[in-house]
Order: C-alpha cells, then structure tokens, then sequence
C-alpha cells in the first residue's frame, strides 16, 4: 500500500521496489475517462507520464463508464489487441488508451479540445456537509477524428502524447520582442 498518487507509485516501483528496471509502465484500467483536456489532471496519465520521464516505453488505460459498469472480461481481447499494437511502435512511448464500452474497433487519434459550459451546483449530504457538483456541457461535438470522437463511435481511442507543452506559435513571437 502506498499513501500517495499514481506518480508516486511509479517513482517507489522504478527507484526503490524493482529489482530491475521493467520496460514499460501500465497505468490503469481507470474508471472514467481520460480524453481531451483530462489528461492534463489524470492521475492514471500521469503515473504513465513518470515512466516515461524514466525512458520508458508507457501507456494510461481508460473506460469512460456512461453510467455503466465495465465489463473487463469483455474488453480483455481488446486490451490485448491494444497492447500487441502499442509493441509495435518505435520506443520509448507514451500513449494515452481509452476504451468505450463494446469496442467495434481501434484508431489512433489526436486530443480532443473542447470548449464547455461549466456549472458548479452547491448541494448539502445527509449529514449536513456541504458539497458541490461540477457539471458541463460541451458548446460542440468532438472533431472527427479525435479520442472523444472515437470513443463515441465505438472505437478504441489510442493517443501518442509527447510532454512538452509549449506553445511554439506564441513563443516565437514573444522571443522577438526580447
């Protein structure tokens, strides 16, 4: 047992628990989507992040649920599949995996970015705590082509993510005028 996040169990796996140093980094299956803006906060992203930071090939599974409960039995031919692509590439890797409920198939695809309608609704628990629900609604569909978009057509949604965020167009330009 570890008290503390997904980053940390890789860093105590990688640096004091392994004997040896593995090859790849498994992180997930997480219950719950992790497309679009979410992996900038997943901690089943970031834990496959911080193998990745150790030069190793890593991959983040994920089942957007919809309500549902998962059928992993039923998704382990998929999860195969999606491991026996992902050997395939070129390492060190680092993929984001989303799995819809009843797989129709696999794409690779790019992140989502979506502009949402955010709402924050204050409710009470029974025990008079306070609590508050977070809601949103996307302003406009997926872009085809994207890991919302193919999970909502059925698809296995693979992303290759990469760490660096910088804005090149933005930076350009404010070096300039250094």
């Amino acid at each position: 047992q570890v008290d503390g996040t997904p980053t940390d169990c890789v860093m105590l796996a990688l640096e004091a628990l392994l004997p040896e140093r593995p090859d790849f980094v498994l992180s997930g299956v997480n219950h719950g989507p992790n497309m679009g803006e979410d992996v900038l906060y997943s901690g089943t992203v970031a834990a496959a992040k911080q193998g990745y930071l150790f030069g190793l090939s890593a991959a983040a599974f994920s089942v957007p649920l919809n309500g549902e409960v998962p059928d992993f039995a039923g998704l382990r031919p998929w999860l195969l599949r999606t491991l026996e692509t992902l050997l395939r590439l070129e390492r060190p890797f680092l993929v984001n995996v989303n799995l819809p409920l009843r797989p129709k198939g696999f794409l690779w695809t790019r992140q989502s970015v979506r502009a949402y309608e955010g709402v924050v609704i204050p409710g009470e628990d029974p025990m008079g705590r306070p609590f508050y629900w977070f809601a949103s609604r996307p302003l406009k569909e997926a872009a085809e082509g994207t890991d919302r978009w193919a999970v909502a057509q059925g698809f296995v949604s693979a992303t290759p993510l990469r760490l660096d965020l910088t804005d090149e167009t933005r930076l350009q330009p404010a070096l300039a005028q250094e």
